[in-house]
């Protein structure tokens, strides 16, 4: 396991300059497929999984819709990759081993996500407790918010009731324990 750690490190690194290159959709997209995870981009309906079929065009022609970032190795220390991204509406973490309270609190300070997402979905994120789920508060846009199997949520009720008086506009469905 510490090769592997050590290897989704390495995936993780943000590459700046790349971003200054390529644009922030095109480089997080890489950025995700490397890791494992699907991008879908604006007017398209297929999900975007082979890092070498990525598009080709224009620059900045292919914005980043939606995330699903099933069983993906994405971790901390790539967010950094989202911050330039505009037009994400809907995030899917699953069954992500790396994405903890850290990461959540990292993705609601992203101020073009706190504008643009509207549906994040968590599930069977062992590292997730109510510290994480209660810091997504200041995705002020999110509408729906979809919680499964996360063992580190203790405090489902108070949890729920921080969430909808930050949101009071967010739709909260809840499978938890």
């Amino acid at each position: 396991r510490g090769f592997w750690g050590w290897l989704n490190a390495v995936f993780n690194k943000v590459d700046y300059e790349r971003i200054q290159a390529v644009g922030p959709d095109r480089a997080a997209s890489e950025w995700l497929l490397r890791c494992g995870a699907l991008v879908r981009y604006q007017g398209y309906q297929k999900w975007q999984q082979d890092y070498s079929g990525l598009p080709t065009g224009p620059l900045g022609k292919y914005k980043i819709e939606a995330i699903n970032a099933t069983e993906s190795c994405i971790m901390y220390r790539g967010f950094d990759y989202l911050d330039g991204l505009e037009h994400v509406t809907e995030i899917k973490l699953q069954k992500c081993i790396y994405i903890q309270d850290e990461c959540l609190q990292r993705l609601s300070e992203t101020k073009n996500l706190q504008k643009s997402l509207l549906q994040l979905k968590i599930i069977s994120c062992g590292n997730v407790t109510d510290k994480g789920i209660i810091a997504l508060h200041k995705l002020m846009n999110l509408e729906y918010l979809y919680l499964s199997d996360l063992p580190g949520i203790r405090q489902k009720e108070t949890t729920a009731h921080v969430l909808q008086q930050a949101l009071p506009n967010l739709k909260l469905e809840l499978d938890l324990e």
